[in-house]
């Protein structure tokens, strides 16, 4: 470093301002007109700081982050990222758990997840502790699936830092790449000598220990890793000077045993999470991507035209499968490629709706750039030359190869197996540099890998098409006959798609359900055109195309999973085939939607329109399709789409499921369970999830279920644990005496600071009970603010909804002339003939109705035999009673709640002038129904009732706001009747 004279120093005092950093005693000096190089020597002169001096350069290097390339950096210009970067949606919480699944599974979800009501967390805000948490954050796991932005996010992190805009009480941050680890996997280094080796300024500063200074290291693609990470059987190092391989040197931070105050960042995609000890992780972050209005946010950035960008937003919102998908900022690229190529080239055409027509698009943008940029062609020459169209086959060669085995990364010699020159390829070849990505980072060998899985995927599937088109190989079949054939038969294009179906299915964790949809959407005419001098044959017809559909759907209809069914559909999407979905569409805009006789692949189409429609799903009611446990079964995938759930079945079968169901809601803010049946098995799941780190669980309603003492008690287990943070707790009505009050207030004594609503009412927790909670209540550490107890007794230890019976009285005022008592007011019926009643203002005088006498404000049950064709109803008070407008008829109006029985429609429920079709199953003329209303609940069920056992028809969520009164109205036939029906 350059020492400078007496004179020289005092020229530069009549040229210096200094002024102290607030964050440290550093002096920073201000000199107008000198190089960079003098500013840092006067800057160390100034401050007596080696370190400082260091820190200001290692910051200046690390400002080469401000750039940022969009598809690959030498297809173009860089981009300063601070003018394009769109900020994007990380979430706290979840776990380092190992996630099998294909990540367009993944994506799916998310998109599902990615505008509900979670806890998001600022890149600069990712190692300050959440509210309530008292340890610091050491080191973060940040997850996500390829492409949707975690590199970026680390750059624009850095980037932050450098420019001195964010987290400047850290001294230094080094980012690192598993990339550039890789190739020291056989070298040994320390800790100092590592960051010298990459940061050459801090060993040019002398600065050999780093435990006087606040660090980050960023470790940036942890799948990627290629060095073992053994945490079971390193040995410990604890000395920084000391040197091991880099894997024992990694594993040895992450661990804290190196440096353990510096804090670390590493990212990952999900598959490679559970390479790290969860005990060595003290917050698991994911990036979702964007959400909605990120999305919006990234076009408008991309294109400056308002109506540009308005009419690219509004074409994606239409595609359910595009809109998806741009939740990786990856692909918001690729589109905003695609479609800005389009919209210049023709004005008002029909723009891609399907992702194959986007990545054949994609594909055909970057051939006619590689034409026109590299070639000296025009716009209007053919876009495929021979040179490109034999780089587009080892492309999709390798690609093919390396899905099989699995491989995102390549090699040089990967490359040049399938024919690939590199340097003829990066030279020449626009289509080569767009959509494949050559990477090399600090002492690195060269990596190459496509720019996104997806497009991996897409040439994958491209290439096993035109082997079988130019060949009659089929290249998914295990066993293949080597012969080509020249002429093919229309029986063995179709067996082709069958095979790639079969093929598909097979993965269990859906490793090939992207490349599936782009196979069969190559297979469509219309997409082979879009792809002219590059298929120089097709292969397949419509009558392929409509034998295809039908095996898909012959395969929907099958005992497949969930995720496999929503794929086979989005299948038939790529097809252009919409028929299932659309006969679903049409039951359920018309309110005639049986679920008690959907077939399977119907079931399958509901699941998929419900988890796809992208609606709200902010609160889904289960109770309006979950009439048997096969239904909550079929309805899972929606369940786990939605922040909150209502779920009801009613039934006396208990469930099989409960565990690998209830497991499930650790992502859940609120689950409503009332009636279910729940086991003690239950409780334990339900215990094991309040007690989960990575659980987000605040409400939850076991009302009426009956759990006992000893459910009680499994319960009281996950409540006491310090990561429960449950808030409200329902227990109302499910046989609960002393013995249960114990165990909960114990629980809660364990772990006082969360809950603050308790709800006890409809058991029987005794004088003992009562004052183990009353005492607990007054503990100044409880939070507690609501405690509910009452009605309490002996009498609600009635297991099932009998115990809320009430004797129903007709008032006599009401019926209508045309209805007849009898049996002491207990049975009415139709009768042709007017009866003679007095005149009475409460009397309905055209419709053939009546109310009950008495109003109804808690909870309360009662069941009725009918018999032809009868409406089972609730009504308030204030219902019009003179005149036949719809005011006066059940149903028909806000005032009142109907069930229509009839032997020959089944039953149809109706509110407010909407009727919903529940089901046909009415084989006998005379059936019993039961009714339950909750009024502070909210809720209005009806039943079926068998034998030994209620079945759930419909249940109303609303706003109960004066009592409710039983009614009963009649079609105009003779043997229409209702019986009240005594309950002992």
């Amino acid at each position: 470093m350059k020492c400078f004279s007496t004179m020289e120093c005092l020229l530069l005092q009549l040229h210096v301002s200094i002024w102290w950093s607030e964050s440290r005693s550093i002096q920073i000096v201000i000199i107008q007109g000198c190089s960079r190089e003098f500013i840092y020597s006067v800057c160390c002169l100034h401050s007596g700081s080696p370190a400082a001096f260091c820190r200001h350069k290692v910051q200046s290097r690390l400002k080469k982050f401000q750039c940022v390339f969009e598809g690959i950096a030498k297809a173009g210009k860089p981009t300063l990222l601070n003018e394009i970067y769109t900020e994007l949606y990380i979430t706290e919480g979840g776990t380092g758990e190992l996630n099998e699944e294909h990540e367009v599974r993944q994506i799916e979800a998310a998109s599902r997840k990615a505008d509900r009501a979670e806890t998001s967390i600022r890149q600069e805000e990712l190692f300050r502790p959440p509210a309530g948490r008292q340890e610091p954050i050491r080191t973060v796991m940040t997850k996500g699936v390829a492409g949707i932005g975690k590199t970026v996010l680390t750059q624009k992190f850095t980037l932050d830092w450098a420019e001195g805009k964010a987290n400047q009480n850290i001294y230094f941050i080094f980012p690192f790449t598993f990339r550039e680890l890789n190739v020291l996997k056989e070298e040994k280094f320390s800790l100092v000598e590592l960051v010298h080796h990459f940061f050459p300024e801090t060993k040019e500063a002398g600065i050999c220990s780093f435990e006087d200074f606040q660090i980050i290291f960023i470790f940036d693609g942890l799948d990627e890793c290629r060095l073992p990470l053994d945490f079971n059987k390193t040995q410990i190092l604890t000395d920084p000077r000391k040197s091991t391989s880099v894997g024992d040197l990694l594993t040895n931070l992450i661990r804290g045993n190196l440096l353990p105050s510096a804090r670390l960042w590493i990212t990952t995609r999900p598959a490679a999470a559970n390479q790290i000890p969860a005990e060595c992780v003290d917050l698991v972050t994911e990036v979702r991507g964007f959400n909605d209005p990120q999305k919006e946010d990234y076009f408008r950035k991309r294109f400056r035209d308002e109506e540009q960008a308005r009419r690219i937003i509004s074409h994606i919102k239409r595609s359910r499968s595009l809109h998806i998908m741009c939740h990786i900022p990856v692909f918001c690229w690729i589109t905003a490629t695609v479609l800005e190529d389009l919209l210049k080239s023709r004005e008002g055409g029909e723009l891609p709706k399907s992702l194959t027509e986007m990545y054949i698009h994609f594909l055909v943008v970057q051939a006619k750039v590689k034409k026109v940029k590299y070639d000296g062609g025009a716009e209007t020459d053919p876009h495929w030359s021979p040179e490109s169209r034999k780089m587009m086959e080892s492309l999709g060669k390798l690609a093919f190869e390396q899905l099989q085995k699995g491989n995102l990364i390549f090699y040089e010699s990967d490359l040049t197996e399938c024919g690939i020159d590199i340097r003829a390829a990066s030279v020449n070849s626009g289509v080569f540099t767009q959509i494949f990505r050559e990477e090399r980072g600090l002492y690195q060998d060269k990596v190459f890998c496509f720019i996104h899985l997806s497009v991996q995927e897409f040439l994958a599937a491209l290439h096993v098409h035109l082997t079988f088109i130019n060949s009659g190989v089929n290249l998914i079949e295990e066993e293949q006959k080597k012969s080509k054939i020249c002429n093919l038969k229309q029986s063995n294009s179709v067996q082709f798609y069958q095979s790639a179906v079969n093929k598909a299915l097979q993965s269990p964790n859906g490793h090939l359900d992207l490349f599936l949809r782009f196979f069969l959407g190559l297979s469509l005419q219309t997409n082979q055109n879009l792809l002219q001098d590059l298929l120089t044959q097709t292969g397949s017809s419509s009558q392929t195309n409509q034998e295809t559909v039908q095996y898909i759907k012959e395969k929907i209809s099958e005992n497949l999973s969930t995720e496999k069914s929503i794929n086979l559909f989005h299948c038939l999407n790529e097809l252009n085939d919409g028929s299932l979905v659309e006969e679903i569409q049409q039951f359920l805009s018309s309110g005639r939607l049986s679920t008690d006789e959907l077939s399977p692949a119907q079931w399958s189409a509901l699941v998929f329109i419900l988890v796809s429609s992208g609606e709200d799903l902010e609160v889904f009611d289960l109770k309006k399709y979950s009439a048997s446990e096969e239904a909550l079964l079929r309805l899972l995938p929606v369940i786990k789409a939605s922040n909150k759930c209502l779920s009801s079945t009613y039934s006396k079968v208990k469930y099989t499921i409960d565990c690998d169901y209830l497991k499930q809601l650790t992502s859940f803010v609120s689950f409503r369970l009332g009636y279910c049946n729940l086991s003690e098995r239950s409780c334990a799941s339900l215990s094991s999830v309040l007690s989960s780190q990575s659980s987000s669980l605040r409400v939850l309603d076991l009302s009426n279920n009956n759990l006992q003492n000893s459910g009680v008690k499994l319960l009281s287990a996950g409540l006491e644990s310090p990561h429960c943070g449950l808030e409200i707790l329902s227990l109302s009505g499910c046989l609960i005496t002393e013995e249960g009050c114990a165990s909960l207030a114990s629980a809660v004594k364990s772990n006082p600071s969360h809950l603050r609503v308790l709800d006890l009412s409809y058991n029987h927790p005794g004088e003992a009970g009562m004052k183990l909670l009353s005492a607990q209540q007054e503990d100044p550490d409880w939070r507690l603010e609501t405690l509910r107890v009452e009605p309490a007794g002996v009498q609600w230890l009635t297991p099932g909804l009998k115990k809320y019976s009430c004797r129903l009285t007709i008032d006599t005022n009401t019926v209508n002339r045309n209805l007849k008592l009898s049996d002491n007011n207990r049975k009415v019926t139709f009768e042709k003939e007017l009866q003679s009643y007095p005149d009475h203002p409460d009397r309905f005088d055209h419709w053939y109705q009546l109310l009950c006498r008495d109003g109804l404000t808690g909870r309360c049950y009662w069941e009725v035999e009918w018999k032809d064709h009868v409406y089972v109803s609730v009504s308030y008070r204030g219902i019009r009673r003179k005149g036949n407008s719809h005011d006066c008829m059940f149903g028909w109006n806000n005032q009142s709640w109907s069930l229509c029985c009839s032997r020959d429609r089944g039953y149809t429920v109706c509110h407010n002038n909407r009727e919903t079709y529940i089901s046909s199953s009415s084989s006998s003329s005379s059936f019993r129904v039961a009714v339950y209303v909750d009024c502070p609940a909210g809720t209005l069920s009806f039943f079926k009732v068998s034998s030994d056992s209620l079945i759930h028809l419909y249940t109303f969520n609303t706003t109960v706001t004066e009592p409710l009164y039983p009614g009963f109205g009649f079609r105009a036939w003779p043997a229409s009747s209702v019986v009240l029906c005594d309950q002992s």
